[in-house]
């Protein structure tokens, strides 16, 4: 079994190897260099140590590499370290480079290990142009290592820390320890092994010094903060019973743990038949002993990773923890604390896998800097991704701190001074500008292209014209909807795919390895290329004096629907960027594609240009009110991979007739579309209460459809709901009702309409 190690785009990985081992780089994705440089103590023996592995080109990344307080500044810091160990000079560094602009996906450069050294692996990343004719944005590296000898396998027991810990203190298996923080300090909770619980306990340590005990208090932090536990973002603080903060969560990359169980107590076991079985609540009461905390029978503990949740007859439930190994909580002390961690004993039920293991804390200083963030795994052995900001983050920012996570990137819910009413306003009667960049770019490459996007998606690809954009589905094998998207045609090779799922390169490439079509490259540009929506009656007025087109590009003003332009921002010698006559709010707008590098250019200008027609920025809650009126579609709401494209009411893109080369799931949908079972169709409520995503909706007792979303309507002044619902009662005109509570103690009347519920015939967008 190799082990794997992943080289992200402008990162140096650094692994040790050992004689006889065999090391292979491979480029996951196709058309990513690499550079090789091999470390051995003896500057002399580096030829000898990876025979193979010839310098032929000076180490750009490494030769870049400089230190900093942030985690990408001290990884740098640690590779620099590596050099200066074994006598290397930075700025005259070398490397074997490996793949080139052509390289197909997977391709695989093998090494033979003769003497005991350290490799790097970096993946160089220069940025990707928005106006070349071949765009290739960079992508990760994989190496993977396949030792001679297993017992010197080098998995790492913990991950390399975020900085420079003031301490490391390692809590064995079914004990605890205790430990002081002073505020502004950050505490990392890593459980090493997985599925492994770990409580945590923390007191306020001036209050405690005066003999007062103040803890963490899961009561009044669910109450302040409205969810089952704190979570990375503006509900992130963990309070005492005085509603003062103690703790802040900082990072997160499991996103589930307990706040409603004690930590485990020797009454537990023994109620069990485990009598005199060691348990977290008297480890904490000797734990804490020395601080003059006081014992207990049982400690109301914040329980890391144990995995619980109320089921609908409301009981509790527990069973493995999702935590694997490597997983942790980053916090950040709200005052100066005495803290508690354990290492759960637990062995007799699923809590921590059948076998507990060993919990690692950190403690870094107050003067670094993280990220806040959750991490999401796309595959259930890849590594967890952080959430990250976007490109305009610094401008949003000094609008509003009311933003959440939104599929892997911090969006603004609403801005400070507006409100989602008057952003709603402002994007139906004048314009409103918002930042769109977590949705998924896929540059889609090379002579198989076209027949990739042709087999996977449900539209014609090949009637797509250069300039033109198409709205699609993409369908499972028994027609279920993986994700919307839309198409862009750039050249006759050259395909732009956007959509809301990061999993929709995944899918892409799969289904190329699935086909045969090796001529096809799949790369993601997401952080490449990030976005503005530009949208209201007055946008085309507002960004025809902005945008500039070249000869052979229409005017910003002539753009259609549907349509896109490659241009610049004032003038020809402005930043790149493409626009798109697109957008998701039912009104005339545009999307503005940037890189990064230009994004608070292209935002500084949109936001002075726009001051003369009343321009506003645009959050996620006045977004959820303009796409339902508009009838648009969303992931989780009315689609998933359950739902086909005529139940979710974009039917419109399965062009059964007319497409005659055969795609994924077209024979389900022939069937699906032959015999409907359910349609999306419009409810609009009595009276002012509104709807939830999950409402039953019933015809007397039975149930008969589903709310998929529900807004209340300002330009409609009424409640609406997006219902999937039996086609037999899908005629518009029927009564239904709403079910709240348990679905039959309370309903809200209502009455089947049509959708979209506003401007159904798309003249506003179209105009």
């Amino acid at each position: 079994m190799a082990e794997r190690f992943r080289v992200a785009p402008g990162s140096v990985t650094a692994v040790t190897v050992f004689a006889g081992d065999r090391v292979e780089v491979v480029d996951q994705y196709g058309r990513q260099p690499a550079e090789l440089t091999v470390l051995a103590t003896d500057p002399r023996a580096v030829a000898d140590a990876v025979p193979d592995a010839i310098p032929d080109t000076a180490a750009s990344v490494l030769r870049r590499l400089e230190p900093g307080p942030d985690e990408n500044g001290y990884a740098a810091a640690r590779i620099l370290t590596l050099l200066a160990r074994h006598r290397v000079d930075q700025q005259r560094s070398t490397a074997t480079r490996l793949f080139g602009e052509h390289s197909p996906a997977g391709s695989r450069a093998a090494f033979r290990v003769d003497a005991d050294a350290v490799v790097l692996i970096a993946a160089p990343a220069a940025p990707m142009l928005l106006t070349a004719d071949d765009p290739n944005p960079p992508s990760e590296v994989r190496v993977e290592v396949h030792r001679a000898d297993p017992r010197r396998i080098e998995v790492p027991e913990l991950p390399p820390p975020l900085a420079e810990p003031l301490f490391d203190l390692r809590i064995d298996a079914a004990t605890a320890s205790s430990y002081q923080v002073r505020e502004g300090q950050f505490i990392q909770v890593i459980d090493v092994a997985g599925r492994q619980c770990s409580d945590f306990l923390a007191f306020d340590a001036r209050s405690l010094g005066d003999g007062n005990e103040f803890g963490l208090d899961a009561t009044t932090t669910r109450t302040i903060g409205g969810g089952a536990y704190p979570q990375p973002g503006l509900a992130g603080k963990f309070f005492d019973s005085r509603a003062r903060p103690l703790v802040e969560v900082v990072r997160d990359t499991v996103g589930r743990h307990d706040t409603f169980a004690l930590a485990c107590t020797a009454k537990y076991y023994a109620d069990m038949g485990y009598p005199g079985h060691v348990n977290c609540t008297d480890n904490f009461n000797a734990a804490l002993s020395r601080f003059g905390v006081a014992p207990r029978q049982g400690w109301a503990a914040l329980n890391l990773f144990y995995n619980t949740a109320f089921d609908a007859q409301h009981q509790l439930i527990s069973d493995e923890p999702w935590s694997r190994p490597g997983d942790y909580v980053l916090f950040r002390a709200s005052a100066d604390l005495v803290c508690a961690s354990s290492a759960c004993p637990d062995d007799i039920d699923p809590a921590n896998g059948w076998v507990p293991t060993d919990i690692h804390v950190r403690v870094y200083d107050s003067t670094r800097r993280f990220s806040v963030a959750v991490g999401h795994r796309l595959t259930p052995d890849s590594e967890p991704v952080l959430t990250k900001p976007t490109a305009f983050a610094s401008r949003t920012g000094a609008l509003t701190t009311n933003v959440t996570e939104y599929n892997g990137y911090w969006l603004p819910n609403s801005f400070d001074n507006h409100g989602p009413h008057q952003e709603y306003w402002a994007c139906r009667e004048r314009v409103a500008v918002m930042d769109l960049s977590a949705l998924r770019k896929f540059e889609v490459l090379g002579p198989d292209a076209e027949a990739l996007l042709q087999a996977t998606v449900t539209r014609d690809i090949r009637r797509l014209s250069r300039g033109q954009v198409v709205y699609s589905a993409m369908c499972t094998e028994s027609g279920g909807v993986v994700d919307d998207c839309t198409v862009l045609r750039l050249g006759d090779n050259n395909f732009r795919f956007i959509g809301g799922d990061p999993y929709d390169g995944i899918w892409l490439r799969t289904q190329a390895e699935r086909l045969g079509l090796d001529q096809v490259w799949v790369k993601d540009s997401t952080d490449h290329m990030h976005n503005l929506a530009v949208q209201g009656p007055s946008s085309r007025d507002l960004l025809a004096d902005l945008i500039w087109s070249p000869p052979g590009q229409p005017a910003l003003r002539d753009l259609g629907w549907f349509r896109f332009l490659i241009g610049r921002l004032d003038g020809p010698d402005g930043p790149a960027l493409v626009v798109s006559r697109t957008g998701y709010t039912g009104e005339l707008g545009y999307e503005l594609w940037v890189h990064p590098g230009d994004a608070e250019t292209v935002w500084d200008r949109v936001a002075d240009a726009g001051l003369r027609y009343g321009l506003a920025p645009l959050g996620l809650e006045a977004l959820e009110m303009l796409r339902v009126e508009a009838g648009l579609v969303a992931a989780g709401h009315e689609f998933d991979e359950q739902t086909d494209p005529f139940e979710a009411g974009i039917g419109f893109t399965v062009p059964l007739k007319t497409k005659a080369d055969d795609f994924l799931g077209r024979d389900a949908l022939v069937e699906r579309k032959a015999h409907p079972q359910r349609v999306l169709v419009g409810l609009r409520l009595d009276g002012n209460e509104t709807a939830a995503h999950g409402d039953c909706v019933h015809i007397g007792r039975t149930q008969v459809g589903v709310v998929t979303s529900a807004a209340r309507s300002p330009v409609l002044r009424a409640s609406i709901a997006l219902c999937r619902i039996a086609v037999t009662h899908a005629q518009p005109g029927t009564r239904v009702e709403i079910g709240k509570l348990d679905g039959h103690r309370k309903r809200i009347p209502a009455t089947v309409t049509t959708i979209p519920f506003y401007d159904p015939d798309k003249t506003r967008p179209r105009s």
